[in-house]
Parts: C-alpha cells; structure tokens; sequence
C-alpha cells in the first residue's frame, strides 16, 4: 500500500531528484514558465509556491533559505524581485496548462507559469 507516502519519486534517486527539482524552479524562476511532463509540474510546483511564499517578505533568514533550496544567487535575486507582488495573494501563484502529448513518446506535457 502506498498510505501516507508523501512526493513523487520520479524513478531517480534521491540526489537525482533533488537536483532535478532545483533546476526546475530556477528555470521556473528565471523564465517565468517552464514547459515539461505533467509529473514533474505537479510534482515541483508545491516546492516553488514555498520559495515565493519565502520571497514575498525579504529578511535575510528567506534570502538564506531560499539560497539553500536553490543553489543560484542570481534565481534568489530574481525570486525577491518578483514575488513581492504576491504579497497580497493568499497562495496559488502558479498555473499548470495541460498542452497535450509529446511526439516521441507520447508523455503528457505541461506549462507550468507564474500567475
């Protein structure tokens, strides 16, 4: 039984996923959408919602916690530039669009955006 298994394992190890998930939210963040397989928005968009939730009120202890999530000094400048205007947002700063399925392998695909 699956019962209170929390995340997705995306078929990686830990490490792996880790690594996948940072360098989606920087791209996430730097870009300001991101298109990818349906799963990895899923699985990564509750992970940028707490960055931006951390970036809305910028002390040094969210500039430090955000810098360990994601590894870029230069994403965390970003994030603290743009997630001020959520400041008045009770949650849901980001939208995942459903785009259809990839040619190759028919994976569905997904835009995952900011609001």
């Amino acid at each position: 039984m699956r019962h209170r298994k929390s995340g997705k394992k995306m078929g990686r190890p830990t490490a792996q996923r880790k690594a996948l998930y940072r360098s989606l939210m920087i791209a996430l963040i730097e870009h300001r959408g991101i298109t990818t397989t349906d799963a990895k928005a899923r699985a990564v968009q509750p992970e940028v919602e707490k960055l931006i939730t951390l970036g809305r009120f910028d002390t040094p202890h969210n500039r430090r916690m955000a810098l360990s999530k994601l590894h870029s000094k230069n994403a965390m400048n970003l994030l603290f530039q743009v997630a001020p205007a959520y400041a008045e947002r009770p949650g849901g700063y980001t939208r995942i669009v459903k785009m259809g399925f990839r040619k190759g392998d028919a994976a569905e695909m997904a835009r995952i955006e900011l609001v």
